[in-house]
């Protein structure tokens, strides 16, 4: 009974962690609203003394001397900014020209810092940037580790030190014992001083197999002062914001320091609220509450959105011809081009949430008067519904502009020209009609850039964006409250439609929102899940297999064997190959055909398997390739490396090859005999090749394999050329060629031996096969790829690259890892890395978990070899 009940344990924990990975990201964005929802609820209770006007005048109270001085230590902080990533460039040794540095960065923070979640991140714009730039995704990734560490140590650093400075006036504001924080202090400062002294030398720590090595102490003294400057200069930002106060700017620096930590552990997009309760509850004792949040909206227009709109601007400077010609910025001005779409997303959805607020906000008083005068109040009352809705709209669009969709640049051009008319007829909004004019300026100016045709409607928003959404009209709401606290709900509000009344107003505009996004969510949520594309037709394969004969990449030959989906580009010249299990569209290698077209076919796949439910995964693809798949969003995993002999140089001669030359020369007299059945050839020895091929999956006990493998069956082996070797007339291993009419590459897919055949008989087999090739032609030969070689497992490297170099090491009880790493070796091939290219880590383990599947045929095939 109780072996039962530890079964049926174990199926519910596997079931529970199936559905976790399954819904995690519904379930963190859920959490995540439910965080904001939690502090809202706070911030609501904490202002229940401040009123609308009050704020008001505590915002026109501010000096422009203080506007001024905000936007200079606005500049300090993105300056230092920017050396993050220089400096986390210089520790991987991978130099880039400052102005490309200087673009990507202050554009990834731009974006980053105003909305901070998935699809619009630093993280998303480093990779797509610095993956034009030559960099590899391992380099990436450890620049953005790099980044991530440096600001998180950073700010406990500055934050420590600051609290231990002034911790008797930190404790009276927080409500902390000072002891109790000069001890966090020390002990924080203690074990960052020892970290230091430890890697003063760039000092190597060795962990069970990981290495991890440690800034010397120039690269961490010169990254402390950039993180101090950084996140002083963004605290002076608010800083000379307040009113005067008898806070000092050290005990200030502490509390912001915290309400920065807290924003960002909090996961809610941009941490907004969660900063801000931080702050009032730190400073509410000192400063007035009124005063805090006139100043924490000024803090968020200068240091948040004042920089995403100077982005935008310095976007179209570049445009000019004069400025793309100056030497020395032309290339920093194309990657500003490159990065233009998730620019423009970002501004998209800053602008919609902006006409969200401006609906359950007041309009002035004057504004209506003058109104009053010209127009008739139904224009206004649609104007200003309207406007709310085209809010929304903008928003959705966002997600397709950063996908860079026709449709979306269409949708949001519209939304915005009649938004911006909208602005003058609901309340002469100047301000919010000049942003939208750049936001229109912005997408003319830039519409080559949205030249992917996908309808906008068939893409459903995903958790991230629905998250997002509940965010920004949750804030919505609370901001309704607070504006009319003073009001009293009754039913009566719904209908009451006169000039002065701004409430009803408000309401109705909010409802309108709600029920429009809940009807999104829920086209989103219960739209069908998936459906299958058609298999290949004999006509597809027929156009496959000529394009495949006309180019150099010779495993693109695994087309012929009928059992992948094809996808071809639009001119029919170009195609990718594809497999479906579960959830995952899995494309294999880079797609066949003309260069020039497959970025826009990647795309085409990316589209097809969202538009039907499933994640797109790009399997053993080449660096080549990953510009592409970052443009869409995805992130590339290390697989392994390719092994690649050019045989042009390839002699087995000198005391690099004496084992593979004693394994040839001792097969020659053994009598063992080499030679090539041409296609044509084939079929009189099929029979033949037929009883080898079962002896060996006897003999290994294994079943035929799909997808990235062929299959011994009558028409693929008929195909191609297939090398033979015999002994006695008898043959005793083979190899199926892959080749194409460029004979710029070949590589071979089935390899069988007899379970009889003398020792050394493939490393004879290859050798002759090498041999062979080179008398032939060929430029080089496609050796295969050895699974988790390469992976990095020091410094920054990405906790992947750790995983796969620790399997590498410690598995061979799993797989002949090293083993095949080490035949392919014997002929001294260069490595090249191949990657998986999918949304992110959890979605690279369940696509590399479906690809199993695929290649073993299923899950019993999996089980039974």
């Amino acid at each position: 009974m109780s072996d039962e009940n530890s079964v049926i344990t174990e199926d519910r924990a596997s079931w529970l962690v199936r559905s976790f990975l399954t819904y995690r990201l519904y379930i963190l964005g859920l959490a995540s609203l439910l965080v904001f929802v939690l502090v809202a609820v706070g911030v609501y209770r904490l202002t229940a003394e401040v009123r609308y006007d009050e704020v008001l005048a505590a915002l026109s109270a501010t000096s422009w001397s203080a506007i001024a001085l905000a936007a200079l230590f606005t500049g300090l902080s993105f300056l230092a900014l920017i050396f993050y990533d220089s400096n986390a460039l210089d520790y991987i040794g991978r130099r880039k020209p400052f102005p490309a540095i200087a673009v990507t960065a202050f554009m990834a923070y731009a974006v980053g810092n105003t909305v901070g979640f998935g699809p619009l991140s630093g993280g998303a714009i480093r990779f797509r940037a610095y993956s034009r730039l030559g960099l590899l995704p391992g380099d990436i990734a450890r620049i953005i580790a790099f980044v991530t560490l440096s600001f998180g140590l950073g700010l406990l650093s500055v934050s420590a030190l600051a609290t231990l400075a002034v911790a008797p006036r930190v404790a009276g504001i927080l409500g902390i014992d000072a002891l109790w924080l000069r001890a966090i202090s020390v002990v924080i400062l203690v074990a960052l001083v020892t970290v230091f002294y430890i890697g003063r030398n760039g000092h190597v720590l060795s962990f069970k197999g990981l290495t991890l090595r440690l800034p010397d102490s120039r690269t961490t003294s010169r990254q402390f002062l950039v993180s101090a400057l950084d996140i002083a200069a963004a605290a002076s930002v608010l800083y000379v914001l307040l009113p005067d106060t008898h806070v000092g700017w050290p005990t200030f620096l502490a509390v912001y320091a915290v309400a920065i930590g807290f924003g960002v552990l909090s996961h809610v997009p941009a941490g907004l609220g969660v900063f801000e309760a931080v702050i009032m509850a730190g400073l509410s004792n000192a400063i007035g509450i009124d005063q805090l949040l006139g100043s924490l909206v000024l803090y968020r227009l200068i240091y948040y959105i004042l920089p995403l709109l100077l982005a935008t601007v310095l976007l179209l400077i570049t445009e000019t011809r004069h400025f793309v010609l100056r030497p020395g910025v032309a290339e920093a001005a194309q990657l500003a081009g490159k990065l233009a779409p998730t620019l423009i997303a970002t501004l998209s959805l800053v602008l919609g949430t902006m006409l969200i607020f401006s609906s359950v906000v007041p309009t002035p008083d004057s504004n209506l008067d003058f109104l009053s005068n010209y127009l008739p109040l139904p224009i206004v009352e649609g104007a200003h519904f309207l406007s709310s809705l085209l809010g929304l709209l903008l928003i959705v669009a966002a997600r397709g502009l950063g996908q860079r969709l026709d449709g979306a640049w269409l949708v949001a051009l519209g939304g915005a020209c009649v938004a911006f008319a909208f602005a003058f007829l609901k309340g002469i909004a100047v301000v919010e009609a000049g942003l939208l004019a750049l936001f229109i300026v912005a997408l003319i100016a830039n519409a080559r850039a949205f030249d992917r045709h996908s309808s906008l409607l068939r893409q459903a928003l995903g958790p991230s964006w629905l998250a997002a959404i509940g965010v920004i009209l949750a804030t919505a709401f609370v901001i309704l409250l607070f504006v009319y606290r003073d009001t009293e709900y009754a039913h009566e509000l719904w209908w009451q439609f006169e000039f002065s009344e701004e409430a009803p107003r408000g309401l109705r505009a909010l409802l309108a929102l709600a029920i429009v996004a809940s009807a999104l969510a829920l086209f989103s949520l219960l739209r069908p899940a998936h459906f299958r594309t058609e298999g290949a037709t004999a006509a597809e394969l027929e156009q496959a297999v000529a394009i495949t004969m006309a180019q150099d990449m010779a495993d693109a030959n695994l087309v012929r064997t009928g059992d992948k989906r094809l996808l071809f580009s639009a001119s029919g010249r170009s195609f990718i190959m594809y497999g479906i299990h579960g959830r995952s569209w899995i494309a294999f290698a880079d797609p066949v055909g003309v260069e020039d077209e497959f970025a826009e076919l990647v795309w085409q796949f990316v589209g097809a398997a969202r538009a039907g439910g499933g994640r797109a995964a790009f399997y053993q693809i080449s660096p080549a390739l990953l510009a592409a798949c970052a443009d869409v969003g995805l992130r590339a995993f290390k697989l392994g490396e390719l092994a690649i002999i050019d045989l042009a140089s390839f002699e087995m001669k000198g005391s690099r090859f004496a084992n593979l030359r004693q394994s040839y020369s001792r097969g020659a007299r053994d009598g063992l005999a080499f030679s090539v059945a041409q296609p044509d050839e084939v079929a009189a020895i099929l029979p033949e090749l037929r009883a080898v091929s079962d002896s060996w999956l006897a003999h290994h006990n294994a079943k035929e394999k799909t997808f990235s493998l062929g299959a011994f069956e009558e028409g693929y082996v008929l195909s191609q050329p297939v090398a033979v070797v015999r002994i006695e007339d008898r043959i005793v291993a083979f190899a199926t060629l892959m080749v194409t009419d460029t004979r710029a590459e070949a590589t071979v897919d089935l390899m069988r031996f007899a379970p009889d055949a003398p020792k050394g008989t493939m490393d004879f087999l290859f050798a002759s096969i090498l041999d062979y090739l080179r008398g032939e032609g060929y430029r080089q030969f496609n050796l295969g790829m050895a699974p988790l070689s390469g992976m990095a497992r020091r410094e920054a490297a990405p906790v992947w690259d750790r995983v796969g170099g620790t399997l590498f090491e410690h598995g061979e009880r799993f797989y002949n890892f090293k083993g095949l790493r080490a035949f392919k070796s014997k002929f001294h091939p260069r490595w090249e890395p191949r990657y998986l290219a999918v949304t992110n880590g959890t979605g690279a383990a369940l696509a590399l978990m479906d690809v199993t599947f695929l290649i073993g045929g299923g899950v019993k095939g999996v089980i039974a070899k």
